[in-house]
């Protein structure tokens, strides 16, 4: 190993070629994160020039480059073991540098910095020889198209216009074309030159054929732009595969390439982080493999000692790999097909997806793992079944959320151990044992007890509640019969929950002319009974107008809606809907949810008078309660926009704001003086004044004062 440092004129001048491997990640720096910095590092280098004579080098980090043997006669060729991102930027920016000092005139300038961007044509055998870099091949035709541009070009015209690559050609492109054409363009051009070849400085650390250049690649890995797990697994992954060259590109094509499309490079959340989906998807097919918790920060980790010790041909182990991902990916794809019938897997993935349960995928991976015996479809059906009623019947109690990743870890562990031919019965059995508060099947009672008086609509999250009422209606539909009795499930995702007595009753809604009465009706509102799916146009048609007469909302449900859970709101209430009716109708919406999702035969789960009803949210009230806040006390405005503004504490509990109407929460206490549609309201407010105590960390003091494992992982919500 030999380590040097040295500028961009030292690395590129001679001829040769860098090439990033072709399982290495494609270009990803950005504006904000590189390019910008690193142009006004330039910019500030230059500047300083006239003024002192001299500039003090400016550093740009590390790469680890690695000795390809080569053939006599051939240009002399590195691999890039680390540093692709920083080389493949420095070659963008030497050649916009090239093409705006030609453009400006100054030949003798520009001739420096080609020399440091392509190799003299008696070198090259092969076209792409002339590049002293050669960017991973994802990248190459970007790359290629914006390097041998003819000049002045045209970025809008280039095929490969949205790539990062050309983006960046670009972006240094038109700043140094506004920097030259400021003054003495000549003596500008010079300077510029000047700096980007001798005084930017990099750290090479050069390694002989033989040295470990995956050990240095891991110890690298978080300059730049930090590497994805996925990243790392396929760096590792191709780095031990024992094939040439072309067999390894063959390889990356067949079971690689897609992991670095749009579909697995998307954000996925998973708790409180996100993740690429590709490296999600490799956490959960770990754990499916190894029944143990992977932490998403140590999946590489992981990933190394299974390969070492189950001690797998990398040959065979990224077929494996490729069917899984293929299986996932086709899941997720079909479940997100809002129009689409789907299979009861299908059907599944969608449902666990609005509960944001990314837990259960490795046990879902191994169920339909096809290296594995094939799990019955009576038993598969089972196992979704009771894994769907748990996950929904605890979400209608507000039972925690914590701890279900190793919950699952642990239930994966235990069915692995038995037979694979009874896994729906063995789920059964294991889910209805659970009797801890953190784990339990909750029973008929304790769901019924809990959403007879539940405000579903502010207490679950809109897309799990319209998930709920979609199932009810697919139930009424009879598709929860062997053979479906109606044409078509409802059409998932699209339409929105509508409240048939409206939010706003007090207009054009009689019948709540007493205190009480309309306290009795505003605990009714939000209530599952007085919901129903509607489109988005109709909702804004009948919004707050009457039940009853022409134009009413009644009449606009009859002649427009067809949904079945409506039909009953329509004929229950051909004279009234009033708090009667949502009562009722409530109770059979129930019994439509415990039939959906049924427990086995004489499960009762924890006994209502034992289980605990959860708090989805902490609100001022509670804050009161526990002596932390006052009535009449004053919350001040945080953000320096609004300094000044106040907001009080009533003795209702909510917050009053000079001349509005008092407000519930402290989001929307925040909204209403920042005219936004969406603020934290926790973090926006604060006692004492402006720079005091906010009340995020009065509300946090008060959880840690109770019993974590009776909250859930929603608890910060507003």
């Amino acid at each position: 190993m030999q380590t040097q440092v040295k500028t961009p004129q030292d690395i590129f001048n001679q001829p040769q070629r860098l090439l990033v491997p072709l399982f290495q990640r494609p270009y990803v720096w950005t504006q904000d994160g590189q390019w910008q910095p690193l142009w006004e590092d330039v910019r500030g280098l230059v500047d300083s020039l006239p003024e002192t004579g001299k500039a003090t080098p400016h550093f740009l980090g590390a790469i680890v480059i690695q000795q390809l043997p080569n053939e006599i006669g051939s240009l002399t060729a590195r691999i890039i073991i680390d540093g692709q991102q920083r080389l493949t930027t420095l070659q963008i920016l030497l050649d916009a540098v090239h093409a705006q000092v030609e453009q400006a005139g100054h030949l003798d300038f520009a001739q420096r910095v080609y020399a440091l961007v392509e190799n003299a044509s008696y070198y090259c055998t092969h076209p792409e020889d002339k590049y002293k870099v050669w960017p991973t091949n994802k990248d190459r035709l970007a790359f290629n198209e914006v390097m041998s541009a003819q000049l002045p070009i045209d970025y809008s015209r280039l095929v490969h216009a949205n790539s990062r690559i050309i983006k960046a050609h670009q972006y240094f492109s038109g700043q140094i074309c506004e920097w030259l054409n400021q003054d003495d363009r000549r003596k500008r051009s010079e300077a510029l030159v000047n700096v980007v070849t001798t005084l930017l400085m990099i750290v090479v650390i050069d390694l002989q054929q033989d040295e470990d250049a995956q050990e240095i690649f891991e110890t690298l890995n978080a300059r730049g732009t930090p590497l994805t797990a996925a990243d790392l697994i396929k760096n590792f992954v191709f780095q031990r595969l024992n094939a040439t060259s072309e067999e390894s590109e063959s390889a990356y094509h067949l079971y690689w390439e897609d992991f670095e499309t749009p579909f697995w490079e998307k954000e996925i959340s998973a708790g409180r982080l996100f993740h690429s989906r590709s490296s999600l998807f490799l956490n959960q097919w770990l754990i499916a493999q190894t029944a143990k918790d992977v932490p998403a920060r140590e999946v590489f980790g992981h990933f190394k000692r299974f390969v070492i010790n189950e001690g797998t041909p990398i040959e065979s182990l990224l077929p494996r790999i490729k069917r899984s991902a293929n299986l996932y990916k086709d899941l997720i794809l079909s479940s997100e097909d809002y129009s689409k019938e789907l299979t009861r897997i299908q059907l599944f993935i969608y449902r666990t997806s609005t509960m944001e349960t990314e837990v259960i995928k490795p046990l879902i991976l191994w169920l339909l793992d096809v290296e594995l015996a094939e799990v019955p479809e009576a038993q598969l059906r089972k196992a979704l079944d009771s894994i769907e009623s748990w996950l929904i019947r605890r979400n209608c109690v507000q039972a925690t959320t914590k701890g279900y990743n190793k919950f699952f870890v642990d239930l994966l562990g235990e069915i692995k151990k038995s037979d694979r031919e009874k896994a729906g019965d063995f789920i059964e059995r294991f889910l209805k044992s659970q009797v801890s508060v953190t784990t339990y099947w909750p029973g008929d009672e304790s769901v019924r007890k809990s959403l007879s008086s539940m405000q579903v609509y502010t207490a679950l999250r809109r897309s799990r509640l319209r998930m709920i009422l979609e199932a009810i209606e697919d139930h009424r539909r009879g598709f929860d019969e062997t053979k479906p009795l109606h044409e078509q499930r409802v059409i998932r995702g699209t339409c929105t929950i509508e409240h048939i007595m409206p939010q706003e009753w007090s207009a054009n809604w009689p019948g709540a002319e007493s205190e009480e009465r309309k306290e009795d009706r505003k605990k009714l509102i939000h209530t599952l009974g007085n919901l129903t799916l509607i489109t988005k146009s109709l909702n804004s048609k009948v919004s707050n107008g009457p039940w009853n007469g022409p134009g009413g909302k009644q009449e606009a449900l009859k002649k427009y809606s067809s949904m079945h859970i409506t039909y009953e709101v329509i004929e229950a209430g051909a004279e009234a809907w009033d708090e009667m009716q949502i009562t009722a109708r409530t109770e059979r919406m129930i019994d439509d949810i415990l039939s959906i999702w049924a427990v086995p035969a004489g499960h009762k789960g924890i006994p209502v008078g034992d289980s605990v009803r959860l708090k989805r949210r902490v609100d001022i009230a509670d804050l009161i309660a526990a002596n932390l806040l006052q009535h009449g006390q004053i919350l001040y405005a945080r953000p320096k926009a609004f300094r000044g503004k106040t907001c009080t504490i009533g003795m209702d509990c909510r917050l009053h704001i000079e001349n509005r109407a008092p407000l519930y929460t402290p989001s929307g206490a925040a909204k209403a003086i920042s005219g936004t549609k969406s603020e934290e309201g926790w973090l926006f407010w604060a006692i004492n004044g402006s720079d005091g105590t906010p009340i995020y960390e009065i509300r946090q003091n008060y959880l840690d004062s109770l019993d974590e494992s009776l909250f859930t992982e929603e608890e910060n919500a507003d």
